[in-house]
C-alpha cells in the first residue's frame, strides 16, 4: 500500500503517517497479531511528506496556512498529467515539464506494482474518490464524475469514514457542506485538474483516495494523540482493503508469465486497460460477486472466464486465479512464435488507441515495469502494495 502526505500546508497527515510507521514496527516487534497480519501479507510504502518546501513554509494558522506551493510556488496536487486532457484530448503528458516532486512520484509508481493508495490532507473531514476531473462526457452523472470502479471507490471511502471516530457523521468544516456518510465524489465536491488520485487510477492502475482528515490544517500539539486515535483504526482498515478482489498471473502458450497482457472486467471499461506487470501479475480490486474477465495478448487466443470473487480482506488475501493462454495456430499448422517483450509492449500500446498513450513505459535493461500504485503490496509473488502519502495542502 502507498500512503503519501499532503501537498498543502497540512502537517497532521505527516504526523499521523510517522505515528503509523511507529505503530506497525512496534506491533511487529512485539509479535502482535494485528501487525503480523498486515505486514506479513502486505508491503506498505509510506511517504510522510511529499512537499517538504511547503511544510517548511507552513505556519500554525488552522485554516489558512501558507505552504500549499513548493519552492517554485507550484501546487503539486494540480501538477500531474490530467487524465481527461491527456487521453480524451490527445495531449502530450509532458512529464519532463512537471515539478521534480511530481516526477519523483511518477517514477515511484513505475517501480512498484501499486494497487491501493491514499493521500492525506487537511481543511475538511471527508474521504474523496475519483474522478476529480471531467470533460463533460458520459462519465458525468448527476453532478459527479463517475469512474468504472465507482462501487469499489465508494466502498473504500466508506471503510475509512465508518472506521473513523467521527468522519462518517458527515460533519462539515466552517462554510463547507456536510457529506453524507463522510464521503464524496471528488468532482461533485469541486472539480480540479492535474490531481494525483486521477493520475494514479488512470495511468498507474492504482485506486487512490484523498483523505481530508481534519478541519484544522495545523492542529495544536495537545490534540495530536486524540486525532491519532480517531484515524488509527481507519488507516489500518483501509490498508486491509488491498486484499479485495482477485490477483494472479497470466501465462502464455509456453507456460511463461507475460508482461502487458490486458486483463479486463466486463462492464469496467477503464481509460487505460489494466495490464500485467513485469512478473506477469495482475490485480483487480473488486467487491464480492461474479465477474467476466477477458484476457488478451498478441499471438494468443482471447480468453474469457467468469470468476466468483469472495471477500478477501478478512483473510488478508485476495482470491488467486491464474489465466492460461493458448497460442493461435498458424495456417501451416505451426504455432506462432511468442512475441518479444519489446514487440508485445508496442503492440499493446498502439492497439485500438494509436493516437494517444497510456504511459506504459518499460525499461527492459533496468527491469522497469508497467505503472501501478497501491497502499498494500507484495514484492516477489502475489502480494499487494499500498501507499500512504502526506501532501501538505
Amino acid at each position: 500500500m502507498m500512503a503519501r502526505g499532503s501537498a498543502s500546508p497540512d502537517v497532521l497527515g505527516r504526523v499521523l503517517l510517522l505515528q503509523l510507521i511507529d505503530d506497525l514496527v512496534r506491533g511487529y516487534r512485539n509479535n502482535e497479531t494485528w501487525s503480523l497480519q498486515v505486514l506479513n501479507s502486505t508491503r506498505v510504502h509510506i511517504l510522510p511528506t511529499m512537499n517538504p518546501d511547503g511544510f517548511d513554509a507552513s505556519n500554525t494558522d488552522c485554516m489558512y496556512s501558507q505552504g500549499r506551493g513548493n519552492y517554485n510556488g507550484i501546487d503539486l496536487n494540480r501538477n500531474f498529467p490530467d487524465a481527461f486532457a491527456g487521453l480524451r484530448r490527445q495531449q502530450q503528458l509532458d512529464e519532463e515539464k512537471r515539478e521534480a516532486e511530481v516526477r519523483a512520484v511518477i517514477g515511484w509508481l513505475r517501480s512498484e506494482s501499486f494497487v491501493l493508495s491514499a493521500n492525506l490532507h487537511g481543511g475538511a473531514l471527508v474521504a474523496s474518490y475519483p474522478y476529480d476531473s471531467s470533460n463533460g462526457g458520459k462519465e458525468l452523472v448527476g453532478g459527479a464524475s463517475i469512474s468504472p470502479d465507482d462501487d469499489v471507490f465508494i466502498h473504500l471511502a466508506k471503510v475509512y469514514s465508518h472506521s473513523h471516530g467521527s468522519m462518517h457523521r458527515g460533519y462539515h468544516c466552517g462554510d463547507s457542506r456536510p457529506f453524507q456518510d463522510g464521503v464524496t465524489n471528488g468532482y461533485q465536491w469541486y472539480p480540479l485538474t492535474g490531481g494525483m488520485q486521477d493520475y494514479n487510477y488512470v495511468w498507474a492502475q492504482c485506486l487512490e483516495l484523498t483523505l481530508e482528515i481534519s478541519c484544522c490544517k495545523f492542529p495544536p500539539a495537545n490534540q495530536l494523540p486524540a486525532l491519532w486515535m480517531e484515524n488509527r483504526k481507519s488507516l489500518l482498515a483501509f490498508i486491509q482493503q488491498v486484499h479485495l478482489g482477485v490477483k494472479g498471473r497470466v501465462f502464455d502458450g509456453s507456460g511463461v508469465p507475460v508482461q502487458n497482457a490486458v486483463v479486463e472486467v466486463k462492464g469496467r471499461s477503464n481509460m487505460c486497460p489494466f495490464r500485467t506487470d513485469q512478473h506477469g501479475e495482475y490485480y483487480r480490486l473488486l467487491l464480492p460477486g461474479n465477474y467476466s474477465f477477458t484476457v488478451t495478448y498478441p499471438g494468443h487466443k482471447v480468453l474469457t472466464e467468469t470468476l466468483n470473487v469472495p471477500h478477501g480482506p478478512d483473510h488478508y488475501s485476495a482470491m488467486k486465479h491464474d489465466f492460461m493462454l493458448r497460442l493461435i495456430p498458424t495456417t501451416t499448422g505451426r504455432t506462432q512464435a511468442r512475441p518479444t517483450n519489446a514487440n508485445h509492449n508496442q503492440a499493446n500500446i498502439t492497439k485500438g488507441n494509436p493516437s494517444t498513450t497510456c504511459n506504459y513505459t518499460i525499461h527492459l535493461d533496468s527491469g522497469g515495469d508497467v505503472s501501478r500504485c497501491t497502499w498494500t503490496g507484495l514484492g516477489v509473488g502475489l502480494g499487494l502494495v499500498a501507499v500512504l502519502r502526506s501532501l501538505i495542502g
